[in-house]
């Protein structure tokens, strides 16, 4: 069985399918799972390839996942040429071979060795793959579930396979994760000589007590479940390089408020909106909301996740809503129990990146352990 798990991985990662673009890494997957019984809808959303896949009746239990990655960086620096995957001292190494065709691979031979084994299995398994989820998210996960919704499919439990673990295999599973909000945030001034500033409006000064207060600003103080809302700039620029003799007439901000359950999206831009009218700025913002906070903290899935790993690993895994997003948040107003469990996250998005032969073992016993867990 590791054979085939390898084989699969290194046909993936062979693919050098940098994000939106697929180039048929889901026809590999396609093909296969049409082979062991299952419908497959092949949805293209501009340069995007979506693949939603079922086989089944009843409650649904959705493996979600993607086959784009990111760009490999220096090649120089790589000890393998990235999309030409090599084992090296039990490692498996290329580009996506932890995020996440590894997870993928993992899903699908563990998928085909449950059907064959249980072809009249209860309820519905179904994988939603997108070639759009390290890019900007537009054309992918998002657009292919509000598809669905107007389908009126309901889909239970969401499985999702990216690297989640921090040392060993399970060792942390995501049960939640936290809102993302970016806006990019003009003030404008009045441009002039900075030998004379009596005849400017320098937007730089005025913006500095702005600044202090959005950056002292508490928007909540956390929960259980998440830590307290978290507010950073993450650009700041303003005029001409190498301008040195120019008060600019504008400054630019961008920032990112990462937010938990204790506040909303509308909550946020009312604060921020605030401290904006306070100092009676002429500017102009951009918001771009990239996904709701969401928590599972109960119900079947999760139970069953943090078994099949105690059973295999003989540990029981660390709850966790920390990192960055995941698709795993446009499902969040479907009602479904969302769960994340995937490969080691060391070297994901890393020169060299790479996962433990093992480890990919490890997965399709755990994944193939839930589905029986859920389906008999």
């Amino acid at each position: 069985m590791l054979d085939d798990i390898i084989l699969l991985s290194k046909q993936l990662i062979k693919i050098p399918s940098i994000s939106p673009l697929d180039l048929n890494c889901q026809k590999i997957i396609s093909k296969r799972l049409k082979k062991i019984g299952f419908i497959i809808e092949n949805i293209k959303i501009n340069q995007t390839n979506n693949l939603w896949a079922y086989k089944g009746i009843g409650k649904t239990l959705t493996f979600l996942g993607h086959t784009d990655v990111v760009p490999p960086g220096d090649l120089v620096k790589w000890k393998i040429n990235p999309f030409k995957p090599k084992i090296i001292k039990d490692f498996l190494f290329g580009r996506g071979s932890s995020d996440m065709k590894g997870s993928l691979a993992a899903m699908i031979i563990a998928t085909e060795n449950f059907v064959k084994k249980n072809p009249f299995h209860k309820g519905r398994i179904s994988f939603l793959l997108t070639s759009d989820e390290e890019s900007l998210a537009l054309d992918g996960t998002k657009k292919v579930i509000n598809i669905l919704k107007k389908r009126n499919e309901k889909i239970e439990y969401c499985l999702v396979g990216e690297p989640t673990s921090n040392i060993f295999l399970g060792d942390v599973i995501k049960n939640g994760r936290r809102g993302s909000i970016s806006a990019t945030l003009k003030i404008y001034g009045i441009q002039g000589h900075i030998a004379y500033p009596k005849l400017a409006d320098n937007p730089i000064h005025k913006s500095v007590n702005f600044l202090k207060d959005l950056i002292n600003l508490k928007l909540d103080s956390g929960n259980n479940y998440f830590e307290p809302s978290n507010f950073q700039i993450f650009n700041l620029f303003s005029g001409k390089k190498n301008i040195t003799n120019m008060i600019p007439n504008s400054i630019n901000i961008g920032f990112n408020i990462r937010y938990n359950t204790e506040i909303t999206k509308e909550e946020i831009v009312f604060k921020i909106k605030k401290i904006l009218m306070k100092y009676n700025f002429k500017y102009k913002i951009n918001w771009i909301f990239s996904g709701d906070p969401f928590i599972t903290n109960s119900g079947l899935l999760l139970k069953v996740v943090k078994h099949s790993i105690n059973k295999i690993q003989h540990f029981k895994p660390i709850l966790s809503t920390s990192g960055g997003t995941s698709d795993g948040r446009f499902f969040s107003n479907m009602n479904s129990e969302i769960v994340e469990l995937g490969l080691v996250n060391k070297t994901i998005h890393k020169i060299n990146e790479c996962v433990k032969v093992k480890d990919l073992y490890i997965l399709y016993k755990i994944y193939k352990d839930i589905l029986k867990n859920i389906f008999i």
